[in-house]
């Protein structure tokens, strides 16, 4: 199967996810195999909640948008065009993906296939559903698929390389188990975000795009603020307003009631607007519901410290000015070359 070939099926891909968004779904009677996968996609997202409490239908169609917007024929081709594909050896690839978000492990599934390669697919039992549904279409679509695609709920076995997600303590059994293979293994990261006190409005009502996406539960979503020394928080929650109804998520408002009673029982000093709490610590990793945050004297020192630290930073939010830092809402947008750890996958997938 040829690059084009597999590009091409990928963007029809694209054209049916397009259809399907929150505010309404809208056939279109061009998409190839709408008969078969339209109405069932349909009923998949309004499932998805029984598979997975937090994989509710706003966020469920939000990253079924995102790809849509991602599988054009025009991004496959500038993501793509950097890469000497040709002449790929097919090997198996294995595929251990997390599930912590919706599809969270579809990048890594489209660049195996991309790259040439077969996919091993072993999923996270909080995501078991929606990646094999997109599998399927695929094949409907060209199906060489087939052959190049397999999902396994067991061991995993006769594969040549593998590109593996889970927690710092998963990763350390990763290393081993995997020593002997081509590899990428995926450990936890968390995004930040570096105020100036100069945020607008608009800037801040972004930044919480970044903290109640997925609920907070994606390595893409800001756990962490650094602000300058007298920070005032008084603009940064009248923007949070705009979240508020996030606390009548039933799961959501457990875990806020949860970790406000820890952290008070543990007589920790707490800024809370009554769905979000911030909380002065120098950790990256902040429970759902709550952000850390840290003062700065200065942009140089943070700038050090997050190059420094990188390993553990998936992001950096914030102005311009902030060395590699991106804009304010933008956390949950990423294009097909903004790589998980800034790890280049297809350049892996092309050597080994």
């Amino acid at each position: 199967m040829t690059l084009t070939e597999t590009k091409k099926a990928f963007a029809e891909l694209g054209r049916f996810l397009s259809q399907f968004s929150l505010d309404i779904n809208s056939q279109n009677h061009h998409v190839l195999y709408n008969d078969t996968f339209y109405n069932s996609f349909i009923d998949l997202i309004e499932a998805s909640k029984s598979h997975n409490g937090w994989f509710t239908q706003e966020q469920v169609y939000f990253a079924v948008q995102q790809w849509a917007q991602a599988l054009t024929p025009e991004n496959l081709d500038n993501w793509l065009k950097q890469y000497n594909l040709e002449n790929i050896q097919p090997k198996t690839v294995g595929l251990i993906l997390a599930g912590n978000i919706p599809l969270v492990g579809f990048h890594d599934f489209l660049s195996v296939l991309v790259a040439g390669h077969n996919a091993l697919v072993k999923l996270s039992s909080n995501d078991m559903h929606l990646l094999p549904f997109l599998a399927k279409y695929l094949i409907a679509v060209s199906p060489e698929m087939d052959n190049r695609i397999k999902f396994t709920e067991g061991k995993m076995e006769n594969f040549d390389a593998v590109i593996a997600t889970g927690s710092n303590n998963t990763a350390r059994y990763f290393e081993y188990y995997f020593r002997d293979k081509p590899s990428i293994i995926r450990k936890s990261r968390n995004s930040v975000a570096v105020l100036n006190g100069n945020e607008t409005s608009e800037d801040l009502v972004a930044l919480g795009e970044d903290i109640f996406r997925y609920f907070g539960l994606g390595c893409r979503n800001v756990s962490k603020l650094f602000v300058p020394k007298g920070y005032n928080f008084k603009d940064f929650f009248e923007a949070m307003y705009t979240y508020k109804d996030v606390i009548f998520y039933e799961k959501y408002s457990n875990n806020y009631d949860y970790n406000k009673a820890v952290f008070l029982m543990s007589n920790f000093k707490l800024l809370d607007n009554e769905f979000l709490t911030l909380k002065e610590d120098p950790g990256f990793s902040s429970p759902i519901s709550s952000v850390f945050y840290e003062y700065y004297d200065d942009i140089a020192t943070i700038e050090q410290r997050l190059e420094t630290e990188h390993e553990q930073i998936q992001c950096i939010v914030g102005s311009s000015s902030i060395k590699n830092s991106i804009a304010f809402g933008q956390t949950q947008k990423p294009g097909l070359l903004d790589y998980a750890d800034n790890v280049d996958t297809i350049l892996f997938l092309s050597t080994i």
